[in-house]
């Protein structure tokens, strides 16, 4: 039996997400500014040659063990459809030999689908990494983006971006920028004491609530191919933002993170409707009140995970404020590398 195991990094978005969402970026061209942390999807990959093609799939988030024995049990029904749409595109890329190994699969990530740290896409490319070392292609990370992307927004039908996949498949901090002729990713050299001081500054905290990104970015998508002029501003602004902060990233002007977040906020904000509610506008009121200067849902919106950059002397009287309101600080630091696959060692 041969075992692979891969992880790819979860991430946080800082300025222009929105803009990676088709049709814009084809047509005006998008983008982002984010970096990966230490959180992860994981994805172990159980091989037996020639076990008459049967597939095993235990996911320890969901509690689920399955069996698929044949193509017609990966329909989608709602249940564990994106491992069936990996399955259905990643073994379709392999030699026709391949397709007759038995596969087990164990899946799980550090945190669940709905949070905004692209949980989803991450296990995408999570899988896409163990893939490739079984299939031993050599693939690029533009090309495991791609592939991930394909696996959930052309395969699966599910909304979003191409930031997520990018993210998770190359780590790190990069600014993105996705047009009709497609992404380029532009690794940033940020010295380590910036980056040190940025991840004490920063606090990202869940709100207690998920969220359901697939009709947000429907209703953006819509927005903008109707030409609210709302939207079209906003996402435009929201690009130029993109850019904004990533030069006073790199000059270190740490300080400047805090209006340019808010300043973002604002703007997303006004791409369309369902992007925040009563209880997220509360939690984001209070924690300004006790020493954040500025902050942004990390995801599309309504509700999962939300990040603040603080005030130094008040970055505990913040985490303080967000557990009487019910949130939950998660401890993190930034990560550097992008997926990541091994070979597990058996025992003799």
């Amino acid at each position: 039996m041969e075992i692979i195991r891969s992880k790819a990094p979860l991430r946080v978005s800082f300025a222009g997400g929105g803009t990676d969402v088709s049709p814009y970026p084809e047509e005006k061209g998008g983008a982002v500014l984010n970096c990966t942390i230490d959180k992860y999807a994981y994805a172990t990959l159980s091989v037996v040659p020639g076990g008459a093609g049967a597939m095993r799939v235990h996911s320890l988030d969901y509690q689920l063990s399955v069996d698929y024995q044949r193509s017609e049990d990966l329909a989608y029904n709602g249940e564990l459809d994106l491992v069936k749409a990996s399955l259905r595109v990643l073994r379709g890329e392999g030699p026709q030999e391949r397709s007759l190994d038995s596969l087990e699969l164990f899946l799980h990530s550090d945190a669940p689908p709905g949070t905004g740290l692209g949980s989803s896409s991450t296990m995408a490319v999570a899988l896409v990494g163990a893939f490739q070392r079984y299939l031993r292609e050599p693939w690029t990370p533009y090309e495991m983006a791609e592939l991930a992307y394909r696996i959930e927004r052309v395969e699966l039908g599910m909304k979003g971006g191409r930031q997520d996949q990018y993210a998770a498949s190359f780590g790190g901090f990069n600014f993105m920028e996705f047009t009709r002729s497609g992404a380029v990713v532009n690794p940033l050299k940020i010295p380590n004491e910036t980056l040190n001081e940025l991840a004490y500054r920063l606090l990202l905290c869940y709100t207690g609530t998920g969220h359901y990104s697939n009709d947000i970015i429907e209703r953006q998508q819509e927005s903008y191919r109707s030409g609210r002029s709302e939207t079209v501003e906003a996402l435009d602004a929201t690009k130029a933002l993109a850019v904004e902060m990533k030069n006073q990233l790199l000059r270190g002007n740490i300080d400047e993170m805090g209006r340019l977040l808010h300043e973002g906020w604002e703007l997303k904000k006004r791409f369309t409707e369902g992007i925040s509610n009563v209880a997220i506008d509360r939690f984001y009121a209070r924690a300004r009140e006790s020493g954040a200067l500025g902050g942004k849902l990390v995801g599309a919106g309504g509700g999962g995970f939300i990040l603040l950059f603080c005030d130094f002397a008040r970055r505990a009287e913040v985490a303080k404020v967000v557990a009487q309101m019910g949130g939950r600080v998660m401890d993190f630091n930034f990560d550097l590398h992008g997926v990541q696959t091994w070979q597990v060692k058996q025992p003799r």
